[in-house]
């Protein structure tokens, strides 16, 4: 939280005797040469040491570290590749210092054991919810880790194939992700370290995502919800524009998404999602 906006929220929290979870800042910290957004791709050791740095001095609540790129139609790597470059990021994040706490981008179990050991505790964000690789979940719930659950199809090349849903996209991603999250708890994962992602741009068409802007809400009634939306198509197919050229259209998004009571936020532009997201939590402090 900023220095300015943590005052505000204190003074106001006494005032009015009230609990309230700000929305937080996941700052996307890619280790890959081939992610969608080029301007976020780091892979070298300096390279991801400034991004942790940046990223830190903007605000980030969260830093999630990704190996392994998921874009449509991404390379495939083996473990040791992934594992090769979690661990530079995760020795960059060491090297910086400071209290921010660390995600782990990734669906492979091998690669949050080998975390575990080299670092401790962190969250791990699986785009697959534990169903590319059978012994995630365990490992997570073995270890007591905080796990992000997302929805998704296929893997990064068949998912846009992959885009036809029975009772339409907000109906059927509600339905997985509470009957997901019911079976991660039965498994040993603990509710409240269950966050769920509905998955923007993973096995979703342009307007599909903009309709699964209705599933935050009723989620965000049992679960805290992470919502990733920055930079993606859904933003710049539209307005005909690039990756490069929608700041403003991401900022936008991220304040629709915690008006719908997202509690995390995935993005790319860490200081001006923070000052949004300062923004809002103060708006919302003031209307309790």
């Amino acid at each position: 939280m900023s220095s300015s906006y943590t005052a505000v929220y204190v003074m106001m929290q006494s005032e009015h005797n009230a609990e309230l979870h700000p929305v937080e800042v996941m700052a996307i910290v890619n280790i890959t040469p081939d992610s969608f957004f080029s301007s976020s791709r780091n892979t070298a050791y300096r390279d991801v040491v400034a991004r942790v740095e940046q990223a830190v001095r903007e605000g980030a609540d969260i830093l999630d570290l990704g190996g392994y790129s998921s874009r449509p139609g991404a390379d495939d790597i083996d473990v040791e590749e992934e594992w090769r470059r979690v661990q530079m990021g995760l020795d960059a994040v060491r090297s910086v210092g400071g209290d921010v706490r660390v995600s782990i981008d990734t669906f492979r179990s091998e690669i949050v054991r080998r975390a575990y050991e080299h670092y401790g505790r962190f969250t791990v964000n699986d785009i697959s919810a534990g169903e590319q690789d059978e012994h995630m979940v365990a490992t997570v719930a073995r270890l007591g880790l905080e796990y992000v659950a997302m929805h998704m199809r296929g893997r990064s090349d068949t998912m846009q194939s992959l885009t036809q849903y029975d009772n339409g996209v907000v109906a059927d991603v509600e339905q997985y992700l509470r009957r997901r999250a019911d079976e991660l708890i039965a498994e040993g994962i603990e509710r409240d370290r269950i966050i769920l992602d509905p998955g923007y741009g993973f096995a979703k068409s342009v307007e599909q995502n903009w309709q699964l802007l209705d599933v935050v809400e009723p989620l965000c009634k049992d679960y805290k919800v992470l919502v990733g939306v920055s930079r993606k198509s859904m933003i710049y197919k539209p307005l005909g524009l690039s990756p490069e050229e929608v700041l403003p259209g991401s900022l936008a998004l991220a304040w629709e998404a915690m008006r719908r009571g997202a509690c995390v936020l995935r993005v790319h532009d860490v200081a001006a999602t923070r000052q949004v997201a300062d923004m809002y939590n103060y708006y919302k402090t003031l209307m309790r």
